[in-house]
């Protein structure tokens, strides 16, 4: 199987399965003599983690990341860094009565068409435990963005229920199950989300990642534009139906005028009357912050039965047994922070290699 690389100068290559004995990544290209140790990598891990409440599945993975390589007396020495995470706590009986049968609304199907075999243990590859090791990624492109760039995210829509802006608080995302940013809504969708989890339903959720401090100029204009980038990243991320910038889709309803962020100078520095483009024009960054969403799927595996085929063609019912994330969208948040945090790290070395002296922030130079 190929493609399982991303990024250009800061490339990431995961591999691993569900129910295998571990799951791992490589990092090539970060530069040397950062401080970095597994207690950098293991707080993004934390967020991520299953079984932290009642709202997530109960698999009980301690995720603890381990470095292999590429790591030297607590700094980096610009060789690949390898970092592995054990799986303890696979259940793979459950998945028994699956593996013959296709699971709608999940991979199995495309899987099996595509190379005739299926690891069906949990899903395999295709399993969502694979984004642990994109986290562990974006641990270290943080550190590679350096402390001036802020990478965050905020659950801001759960099934139809979606947050009151006015209430946004960035404090509030690490005081509830659910990485919301309205403390009002948290409350409202303990209560959804309990009713849809007893039901043994799922619904979906829309993230909002905001990075702050990203520099003008990274990206390109034709082939490398930056907003392309992070959309097939998010796109990447499992169950994820759709990507974003800016104003997004709303755009659409904007007149030429509402959408056009107005430019003016403040204290030699460009300053913009909005952010409708999500901090990027031209696919080039603006010194804005660079804002995404994207819309996770309800997860597909459900209680409910639901009609399938096996795979001599049968027609079958399936009901998905198994520990599952009731809104999946709950941990793609650390998920979706990491790949972002991915690509402008990999964007900034790109910048820096064609443009070692280009400005860092939004001055514009004088002739």
């Amino acid at each position: 199987m190929s493609h399982n690389s991303f990024g250009h100068l800061f490339r990431v290559t995961t591999w691993g399965e569900s129910h295998g004995p571990a799951i791992g990544c490589v990092v090539d290209g970060c530069p040397p003599r950062l401080a970095l140790g597994e207690a950098d990598i293991q707080p993004w891990l934390d967020r991520r983690r299953p079984g932290q409440s009642r709202f997530t599945t109960q698999r009980q993975e301690p995720d603890q990341v381990r470095i292999l390589s590429g790591v030297f007396e607590g700094q980096t020495t610009g060789t690949p860094i390898a970092m592995v995470i054990d799986n303890v706590d696979q259940r793979s009986k459950d998945y028994g009565e699956i593996a013959q049968r296709f699971r709608p609304g999940h991979a199995d199907l495309t899987y099996e068409l595509k190379y005739g075999i299926r690891d069906y243990r949990g899903g395999g590859r295709s399993s969502a435990r694979e984004t642990a090791m994109r986290v562990a990624a974006g641990g270290v492109a943080r550190l590679v963005l350096g402390s001036e760039v802020r990478v965050r995210g905020a659950l801001v829509q759960m099934g139809p229920h979606r947050i009151d802006r006015a209430r946004w608080d960035w404090a509030a995302v690490e005081a509830n199950p659910f990485f919301c940013p309205d403390p009002v809504a948290a409350v409202e969708w303990e209560a959804y989300l309990s009713e849809v989890r007893k039901q043994g339903s799922s619904c979906g959720a829309v993230i909002e990642l905001v990075a702050e401090g990203v520099p003008p100029g990274l990206g390109a204009p034709v082939y490398a534009k930056l907003d392309a980038d992070i959309a097939a990243a998010l796109m990447g991320i499992n169950a994820v139906k759709g990507v974003e910038i800016g104003e997004g889709f709303a755009a659409a309803a904007l007149s030429g005028e509402a959408n056009a962020d107005e430019v003016r100078m403040a204290d030699g520095m460009v300053d913009f009357a909005a952010n409708h483009a999500g901090g990027i024009l031209g696919g080039i960054s603006t010194g804005q912050p660079v804002v995404a969403r994207f819309a996770v799927k309800p997860t597909s595996s459900i209680l409910t039965p639901r009609a399938s085929v096996d795979r001599m063609g049968q027609e079958v019912e399936v009901t998905t047994k198994g520990r599952h994330d009731p809104c999946v969208g709950i941990r793609a948040v650390p998920v979706g922070e990491a790949m972002l945090a991915c690509v402008l790290a990999d964007h900034l070395l790109r910048h820096r290699a064609q443009n070692p002296d280009a400005p860092a922030s939004a001055r514009l130079p004088r002739n």
